[in-house]
C-alpha cells in the first residue's frame, strides 16, 4: 500500500505523544488530588460530572465508570446546565468540571452558578490558571503538553489526559469502599463480564440431562444414555450416588476400536475412575478454568458428595463465558 509506512509512523507518533502525557500525569498526583477523592468519599451526595466539546464525551465515560464502581454519578452537559439543567445539582453534590483551557464561556457562566450554591467544585483542567482553575476548590491538572494532532487542535492528548484521571479517581474511591468482585457483579448483571461475576454451575448443569450408568450397566446401556443425555459423556456412579467414574463418546470410540466382542463388557471396564469434580456452587469460571487444565469438555457436577449432573464446555461458550 502506498502509505503504509507514512500511516504506521504518524499512528506511533500519535501513542508515543499520548503516552508521554499519561507518564507526566503521575508527577500531578499531589495532596490535592487526595483531598478530592476523600471528599467525594465522604459526602453524602452525588457526583456530576460536566463539560462541553469533547470533554463532554470524555465526562460520560467517567461518570459511567464511577456509576459502575460503586460511586453515583450523573452528567450534565455544560451548555445545557445553563439553560435549565442546572437543577440537576442538588444540594450535598459535587461537581466536577472538565475543560483543557478552563475559560471557555460557558464554563466561565457555569461555574459561578455552582459556587452559589454551595457544591463543592473540582476542575479537570490542563490550565491551572485558568478561570475554572482559579475558582474551584480542587484541581486535578491533566496536563497535556501539545495534542497529537499536527495542527495541535484536535482534541486528543488532553482528552487521554481527563480519561486517565477520571479513571485514577474512581479506582481510589472503588478502593476506598472496599468494592470487591461480588459488588461488581451487581452492577454488570448482563453481558459476558457479569456472568463471570454471578454465574454458577448449577445454573448450567441443572438444565441440562443427567446421564448416569452403574458400573455394572452394559454397554448398550451406556451407549444409550451418552446419547440420550446429548453431552458426549454419562456419569458412573455407585449405589449411594457417588461418582466413580466418567465415560465419554472418546472412550466408546476407543472401546470400539480395541474390542472385537463387547457384549461382555460393562461400564466399569471402560470408565474413566476419579474423573475431574466441581460442586455446584463453584463459579462457572471456575468449570472453565478445571477443563482447559486438563483439556476436557464435560466436568462431573457433585453437590454434598453426591452426583449432581454435568456442565459441558459448550454451556460456557453459549454463556459468553468463554
Amino acid at each position: 500500500m502506498k502509505y503504509k509506512d507514512s500511516i504506521i509512523s504518524v499512528a506511533k507518533q500519535t501513542i508515543e505523544t499520548e503516552c508521554d502525557a499519561i507518564k507526566k500525569l503521575i508527577s500531578l498526583i499531589d495532596d490535592e488530588f487526595a483531598e478530592a477523592v476523600s471528599y467525594i468519599y465522604n459526602s453524602n451526595g452525588r457526583v456530576v460530572v460536566t463539560g462541553i466539546g469533547k470533554s463532554a464525551n470524555i465526562a460520560t465515560k467517567i461518570v459511567a465508570t464511577l456509576n459502575s464502581t460503586g460511586t453515583p454519578a450523573i452528567f450534565m452537559h455544560a451548555a445545557d446546565a445553563i439553560h435549565g439543567d442546572l437543577g440537576i445539582v442538588q444540594k450535598d453534590d459535587t461537581v466536577i468540571c472538565i475543560s483543557k483551557s478552563g475559560n471557555t464561556p460557558e464554563i466561565k457562566v457555569l461555574v459561578p452558578l455552582i459556587k452559589n450554591s454551595d457544591n463543592k467544585l473540582i476542575a479537570i483542567t490542563s490550565n491551572r490558571e485558568s478561570f475554572l482553575g482559579s475558582q474551584a476548590d480542587f484541581v486535578l491538572h491533566a496536563y497535556a503538553e501539545k495534542e497529537a494532532c499536527p495542527n495541535g487542535l484536535a482534541p486528543t492528548t488532553s482528552t487521554t489526559a481527563q480519561l486517565v484521571l477520571g479513571d485514577a479517581l474512581a479506582v481510589c474511591l472503588l478502593e476506598l469502599r472496599g468494592f470487591s468482585s461480588n459488588d461488581f457483579a451487581k452492577y454488570h448483571p448482563g453481558g459476558a463480564l457479569g456472568k463471570k461475576l454471578y454465574l454458577r454451575v448449577n445454573d448450567l448443569a441443572s438444565v441440562n440431562q443427567k446421564p448416569q450408568v452403574h458400573p455394572d450397566s452394559s454397554v448398550k446401556d451406556v451407549i444409550v444414555e451418552i446419547s440420550k443425555g446429548m453431552l458426549g459423556a454419562t456419569a458412573v456412579v455407585n449405589d449411594v450416588e457417588e461418582i466413580i467414574g466418567v465415560i465419554t463418546d472418546g472412550d466408546i470410540r476407543r472401546m470400539l476400536s480395541n474390542n472385537d466382542f463387547i457384549g461382555n463388557l460393562k461400564a466399569s471396564d471402560i470408565m474413566s475412575s476419579n474423573p475431574k469434580q466441581i460442586s455446584t456452587d463453584a463459579m462457572a469460571v471456575e468449570a472453565l478454568e478445571v477443563m482447559e487444565e486438563n483439556g476436557i469438555s464435560q466436568l462431573m457436577v457433585e453437590e454434598q458428595g453426591k452426583y449432581a449432573g454435568i456442565v459441558h464446555l459448550h454451556d460456557l461458550v453459549k454463556e459468553g463465558i468463554l
